[in-house]
């Protein structure tokens, strides 16, 4: 577990965009509408062979009730060969995968990529002796994060 938190503590020092939220989220501002953030995560998933299992517009529910939302999406997706191990290390965790992405439109016009820590889900689960796939996944979600969200 030590390893897993200093990948992490690393992580945030060389990757500015990226923030731990109060509540134990990853977030990274993107450089691109949600539409677009949202674009270029599922095509991102498609080029990885990863498995997207649904994209919900949560902001075209709240229209069909007569609500306004701000650009929501949430994308649902996974790979069988991380889940797995991750559901043998404590299965209680299956019910956080597969894994979500939230991209959102702040009130101030800025758009977000959130997810869960890797690290959170860990301590939520007392997972123990995983830290080479909990590592593996935080990486994983960093790099699909960055190249979703940044503009290179």
């Amino acid at each position: 577990m030590r390893i897993f938190l200093i990948t992490i503590l690393i992580t945030f020092i060389f990757s500015p965009a990226l923030a731990i939220a109060d509540n134990d989220l990853i977030a990274v501002k993107s450089s691109f509408g949600v539409m677009e953030t949202a674009n270029r995560f599922e095509e991102i998933l498609k080029s990885k062979g990863l498995n997207m299992f649904i994209r919900i517009n949560h902001s075209e529910g709240a229209a069909s009730i007569g609500e306004n939302l701000r650009p929501t999406q949430l994308i649902i997706f996974g790979n069988p060969k991380v889940g797995t191990p991750l559901m043998q290390c404590s299965q209680s965790i299956a019910i956080d995968l597969p894994q979500k992405v939230l991209i959102f439109e702040k009130k101030n016009g800025e758009v977000w990529l959130s997810y869960n820590a890797p690290a959170y889900l860990a301590t939520r689960h007392k997972i123990k002796d995983c830290e080479a796939v909990l590592n593996k996944i935080n990486i994983a979600l960093g790099n699909l994060s960055k190249v979703a969200t940044s503009s290179y």
